[in-house]
């Protein structure tokens, strides 16, 4: 029978249980002596909630007497089964009779357990432990006075609830003609200067006195020149903690830069949707030090500080349009525009009055700042398919880098043509498209590319020859994903040979590079750095860098 055979296997696990050695947990939690329990009164299996049950097996018969009987014992043995399960379950009311000993033993260990757990506080120690998520972003900047409020609006019913008939409603004519196509990105801001007045702050408020005297501080010639062990040693003290990180803009950063001030730290970004911030770290005005315009409609793909007039900040816009942010002015002024496509620009001349600006169909405009309205001096058509970076020499201004597809050719200004302009020399080695391209910041002798097929890229221009020499291939994951902004290397400005790059590796990370592909140091953080910065710049003269991601956060190492 079955019972017989399940009494056979309770007995031979029993002998197997009492062979066995009990853990010794130092009287943490106790455990039942199950193996000095008597053979006969263990009816089932210790482990029988795991184990099989036996199929029971069916007899047919033609007398009605032997049917019954079996049916009769096939019932007995499902009674005593279903009595052996229960009995672990069974009277935890408190009420312990007709209990065996074994399972008073066990409800005494149970209980005698629960006490020791609830004595170190276990309980309450898991429960925050399910609680804790990810650590939350960052609430300084914009979070607190741009949190939208959800509007209660009535419960909707229908026209039968309400016992009304139903409308008669009949379709527009079909329009004749062209269809005009509904932009779904904002209209773009109107030619000429826009008044420098903060979103984020009342209409009417004035800039604050202290942002004016910052940007006007002097900082040139400050830079602290640094061996290679001694800056290493630099980027090692630096820190972020949770007042270096705030929401500067509202949406993904696209480009970000450092004012060369050195008293405060005063940065810059410009998101997805055509807004630059200005935050001051530990600022007292408005959001923590944010202040938020609103000068272009559609992503801020390049922005800098200029040299000559430390008041200027110009941005460029994929629509087209290039301003200069003036503090003294509180306006934004109109440098240069077009329909839409602009992509990038930097300086040519060492007072900042001359540009060249880059645009998504592979021309360039040089741009004259003193000249009256916002055209350009002269338009150059090179790469028919795409132009994404324009960085010019440091020294030798007439010569200035264009990342064009896969190749990076160095031009000079003053050989320009219309269209077919001769290259001086070329960086070949790309098997795909090229993010960026960017001369060193001291000499030009060296020129830095991050290119889609996950490379680092630096050569050596210092001869300009026709094809420049590579000197170094670091491999990096260049794959963000079309959510987040494309990763770029960029120099530190107060060395010629080491570069800063965000990483898509966990945990999430800042890394440096020396130019013989050594790397320096990463910038990590458990607590305060949880995202892609794939935006990345150093200060110019102090030890600061800043890194911004996809949300509008902006964080800071510095020492």
């Amino acid at each position: 029978m079955a019972t017989s055979r399940t009494k056979g296997e309770a007995v031979f696990k029993l002998a197997q249980l009492q062979e066995m050695t009990p853990v010794d947990l130092e009287g943490a939690v106790r455990r039942s002596a199950r193996a000095a329990l008597a053979p006969k009164r263990l009816m089932y299996s210790p482990e029988g909630d795991t184990a099989e049950k036996p199929q029971k097996k069916k007899r047919t018969n033609t007398h009605d007497d032997e049917n019954s009987q079996y049916n009769r014992n096939d019932i007995k043995e499902e009674e005593e089964e279903e009595e052996v399960q229960n009995s672990d379950v069974e009277h935890t009311s408190g009420e312990h009779g007709g209990l065996s000993a074994y399972e008073l033993e066990r409800l005494e260990n149970i209980r005698q357990n629960q006490a020791f757990l609830s004595s170190i506080n276990l309980f309450q120690v898991t429960e925050e432990l399910k609680q804790l998520t990810r650590p939350k972003p960052s609430q300084r900047g914009l979070m607190r006075s741009q949190a939208a409020v959800k509007e209660v609006l009535p419960a909707r019913k229908s026209l039968r609830l309400q016992n009304k008939e139903a409308e008669i409603l009949t379709l527009p004519p079909e329009p004749r003609g062209m269809l005009i196509h509904e932009q779904s990105s904002p209209q773009k801001k109107p030619p000429g200067p826009l008044p420098m007045d903060p979103i984020n702050m009342e209409e009417g408020s004035k800039l604050p006195s202290q942002l004016l005297e910052l940007c006007s501080e002097d900082s040139k010639d400050r830079k602290r020149e640094l061996d290679l062990k001694g800056y290493r040693s630099a980027l090692k003290n630096m820190r972020i903690t949770e007042d270096r990180v705030a929401k500067v803009v509202k949406d993904r950063i696209f480009s970000a830069a450092f004012h060369p001030c050195t008293s405060s730290l005063l940065m810059a970004a410009g998101d997805k949707w055509g807004k630059v911030g200005l935050w001051k770290l530990g600022g007292d005005w408005d959001d923590d030090g944010v202040l938020l315009f609103e000068p272009h409609t559609r992503p801020v793909g390049c922005m800098a500080f200029s040299t000559a007039h430390p008041t200027h900040l110009l941005s460029l816009s994929y629509d087209g349009s290039l301003r200069c942010m003036d503090v003294v002015k509180a306006a934004f002024d109109d440098v240069y525009d077009i329909d839409d496509g602009l992509k990038t620009f930097d300086f040519m001349s060492h007072d900042c009055s001359t540009l060249v600006v880059g645009n998504w169909y592979g021309e360039v405009a040089v741009v004259d700042r003193r000249t009256p309205g916002n055209s350009h001096e002269s338009l150059h058509s090179l790469d028919p398919k795409t132009l994404r970076c324009v960085s010019v020499h440091p020294l030798q201004k007439q010569y200035f880098a264009v990342a064009e597809s896969k190749i990076v050719s160095i031009y000079d200004s003053r050989c320009l043509k219309k269209s077919k302009s001769q290259a001086v020399s070329q960086l070949h080695g790309h098997s795909l498209s090229i993010s960026s391209a960017y001369f060193s910041p001291c000499t030009g002798n060296r020129v830095l590319t991050s290119c889609m097929d996950n490379n680092i890229r630096i050569y050596d221009t210092s001869a300009m020859t026709t094809t420049s020499p590579l000197l170094t291939s670091i491999r990096h994951d260049m794959h963000t994903g079309r959510w987040l902004t494309k990763l770029s290397a960029v120099w530190d400005p107060k060395r010629e040979d080491c570069f800063v790059v965000g990483s898509m590796s966990r945990p999430r990370r800042v890394q440096v590079f020396h130019e013989n592909g050594q790397p320096l140091h990463a910038f990590t953080d458990d607590e305060h750095l949880n995202t892609v910065l794939s935006v990345t710049a150093f200060h110019p003269t102090r030890n600061a860098l800043l890194g911004g991601n996809a949300s509008g956060r902006v964080h800071i190492f510095s020492d």
